[in-house]
């Protein structure tokens, strides 16, 4: 019961920590810093699928050239068709290879002005994401101080909370303390609450008869739901 009590007083003392904490979780500044660090965070990597896309288009590009000069070097075998038909060559032959390599150039212009389009497109967002990301250095910079300069105010209470939460170990064991701090971290809050109607104080589950029979002595229990400590009188 003893223990009990001491670890109760820790938790009254801890409560003006976790206010502390709450209040700078929520605090504009912190916000304001976080949305900037997560921009920055996923910049980077969208700026190097930028890189990567760059590296297809240049390929696609490439790829398209030598089409390009492949399919116009077939023109060649035009170069002398008045002669090739004067000796008897087969006009609708030539006629037909032609309209062939006509709708082959269409479709690499195409190609072409796609691919264009896209490059375009494609520096004109890295170009923006790029401006964006100068902008947001420089915001991330501001916020970053802002936020470490409300935490700094904050450092003396901090401290002081910190110091009489050390006192209050006393009559504690290590092993309830490391309990206890392992809810805490896991940001449970109330940790310890006392048994109301049956029920656990704070999610509202009925543990079962056989564990609310060990409530006895200052012994406590712990919810099956929400994983708090509870105790009884």
């Amino acid at each position: 019961m003893v223990e009990l009590q001491a670890i109760l007083k820790y938790q009254e003392i801890d409560k003006k920590l976790y206010a502390l904490e709450r209040e700078l979780a929520g605090c504009e500044e912190r916000k304001e810093y976080l949305k900037t660090k997560k921009f920055l965070e996923t910049a980077a990597d969208k700026l190097d699928a930028f890189d990567a896309k760059a590296a297809q288009l240049k390929s696609a590009a490439v790829e398209l050239t030598k089409k390009y000069l492949k399919t116009e070097d077939t023109l060649k075998d035009f170069a002398h068709l008045d002669e090739l038909v004067a000796g008897g060559a087969d006009i609708a032959f030539y006629k037909k290879n032609a309209m062939s390599i006509a709708d082959q150039l269409k479709k690499i212009k195409a190609d072409l002005a796609a691919l264009t389009a896209s490059i375009n497109s494609t520096h004109e967002e890295y170009q923006k994401l790029k401006k964006q990301v100068i902008a947001t250095q420089k915001q991330y910079k501001e916020a970053y101080e802002k936020y470490s300069a409300v935490k700094a105010s904050k450092e003396g209470d901090r401290k002081a909370i910190e110091a009489e939460l050390t006192a209050a170990t006393a009559g504690i064991s290590p092993a309830v303390m490391e309990k206890y701090k392992i809810k805490r971290k896991e940001r449970i809050f109330p940790v310890v609450g006392k048994l109301k109607d049956n029920r656990c104080p704070f999610c509202g589950m009925e543990p079962p008869l056989a564990a609310r029979s060990k409530l006895t002595g200052g012994n406590v229990i712990e919810c099956d739901n929400c994983h708090r400590i509870i105790y009884s009188d």
